[in-house]
């Protein structure tokens, strides 16, 4: 149901983020506690504000009470996708290729599955990531999860 309902949404919020040159990050529905919250993350050049976040709110919300596609009451949230933004799609370790990534593969490689370091290149299929002694080419298929990080 959780599939579903994430692929109607992002259906039905696309054309809206796209109007507005945003960027639609991910799309969470999940329970927690008592209560299933449908999490909207969206992006732009410089940061999205309260207003893009309650402009795209506003919008989606009428959408999804114009055709109901969740038979159960939820939170709607639209959010920026924070600094540790995740890294899910192609277009985002193509975006990423610079900047300091976290993550985890499914399998271990070179003994581990736990990497932070610079990406250096995505070639669609795989990636490149500089840690500090050694540098990885990782498939796409094998990363489990993956996000930007933040180095003080």
């Amino acid at each position: 149901m959780a599939k579903d309902v994430i692929n109607t949404v992002e259906q039905l919020v696309l054309p809206i983020v796209d109007s507005v040159q945003l960027e639609l990050v991910d799309i969470e529905y999940i329970k927690e506690g008592s209560n299933w919250f449908l999490r909207v993350f969206i992006d732009k050049e410089g940061g999205v504000d309260i207003d893009d976040c309650g402009m795209v709110s506003e919008k989606l919300s009428k959408k999804l009470d114009e055709i109901d596609p969740i038979p159960t009451a939820y939170f709607l949230e639209v959010s920026s996708p924070g600094i540790e933004r995740p890294l899910k799609k192609p277009k985002d370790f193509e975006w990423a290729v610079g900047k300091r990534i976290s993550l985890k593969t499914k399998e271990a490689i070179v003994g581990a599955v736990l990497f932070e370091g610079d990406l250096m290149a995505f070639d669609g299929e795989q990636i490149t990531v500089k840690e500090e002694s050694q540098t990885l080419d990782i498939p796409i298929e094998k990363i489990e999860s993956a996000r930007l990080s933040v180095v003080f």
